[in-house]
């Protein structure tokens, strides 16, 4: 389903909050959601559920692989668990519970990753997340989904609750600009385009959704025209879907705050394997994360920037129509 979003980017808000608002106002509406998690309620916001509705929360201390076992039962027994943690330490520390007992019988669990990505700049490779999608999105039964923005957080929890299987939510830590309305449809393997164009089309998700309209209006300035499509599912992305976003274009760019390795990029190249567009990645060149004083200073130096993607764009762009890549322009951040 094709879907188009006018909107510009309006003001900040923080992903981590409208999950746990989200999440403590479904629970109110339905008593079979519950949320466990691993001694970081303050960070993934579900202390809301602990202090204003304790009856739908349990902690389970520093114990992942025990939250994950514990959620199977639960939805085993009907309830609707979330299980929450750093996505580091959700995706990772829980693997093979996650594996074993939530997606092989397609149980009714929900896994919430914070603090993704890079988001947690402070904390360093330990605690930043470059390679959770890869794993979440290679489980078979296993939906991952990324959104751009607060408010579809807020939808995608909401269409979490309505779906019945194992689900990931990547969520960044810090303030976010808002790309879409209250009113935007959301729907699970729904892409939505944010911004027209005719010469590249730039794939996006999670905080790279803002950086790619950023990416737009310089290549604009270039003389080159970018479509810009928020990729909020990463799982399941139908071939069908992308072939409608990328249509006409000359070539493709994603971009993702994550490894190149396994991601979006990969996700985008595997539905357009059969169909000879061009196609390059903006994301982490399979590394780790390190420590720095912000969350910008990080983007800027793993090259998750709108200067990077524009330059990204521009060079496949020239490239695929045979014009020369001389610009003066400034150079990738």
């Amino acid at each position: 389903m094709l879907t188009t979003q006018t909107a510009s980017p309006k003001k900040m808000l923080n992903p981590r909050v409208a999950y746990g608002e989200e999440l403590l106002a479904l629970a109110a509406k339905n008593s079979r959601i519950v949320a466990l998690d691993a001694d970081l309620c303050k960070s993934t916001m579900t202390v809301l559920m602990q202090d204003k509705s304790p009856d739908n929360f349990v902690e389970m201390g520093i114990a992942e692989q025990n939250m994950a076992s514990t959620a199977a039962g639960l939805a085993l027994a009907g309830m609707i668990p979330f299980i929450n943690s750093f996505a580091v330490f959700v995706t990772g520390r829980c693997y093979d519970q996650i594996r074993q007992a939530i997606c092989l019988p397609r149980l009714n669990v929900k896994v919430m990753g914070s603090s993704a990505g890079l988001s947690d700049f402070g904390d360093g490779s330990t605690h930043q997340s470059v390679e959770d999608m890869s794993l979440m999105r290679s489980i078979p039964n296993m939906t991952v989904l990324s959104p751009c923005d607060a408010l579809e957080v807020r939808k995608a929890v909401r269409a979490m609750v309505e779906y019945d299987g194992p689900d990931y939510l990547r969520v960044s830590r810090n303030d976010m600009p808002t790309l879409t309305e209250e009113s935007t449809p959301f729907s699970i393997g729904n892409l939505l385009r944010l911004a027209e164009g005719d010469d590249v089309a730039i794939l996006a998700t999670g905080v790279m959704a803002a950086e790619a309209l950023e990416a737009r209006a310089l290549l604009e300035a270039m003389q080159i025209s970018a479509r810009v499509v928020n990729v909020s599912t990463l799982k399941p992305l139908s071939t069908e879907a992308v072939l409608e976003q990328v249509a006409g274009v000359k070539c493709v760019v994603t971009a993702e705050e994550h490894s190149v390795i396994g991601g979006l990029g990969s996700a985008v190249a595997s539905a357009l394997r059969r169909n000879r567009i061009p196609i390059d990645f903006v994301g982490i060149q399979d590394s780790f994360g390190i420590s720095a004083m912000s969350h910008r200073e990080l983007l800027v130096h793993y090259g998750l920037t709108a200067q990077a993607i524009a330059n990204a764009a521009k060079d496949l762009l020239w490239s695929v129509t045979g014009r020369s890549a001389e610009l003066t322009s400034p150079k990738a951040a």
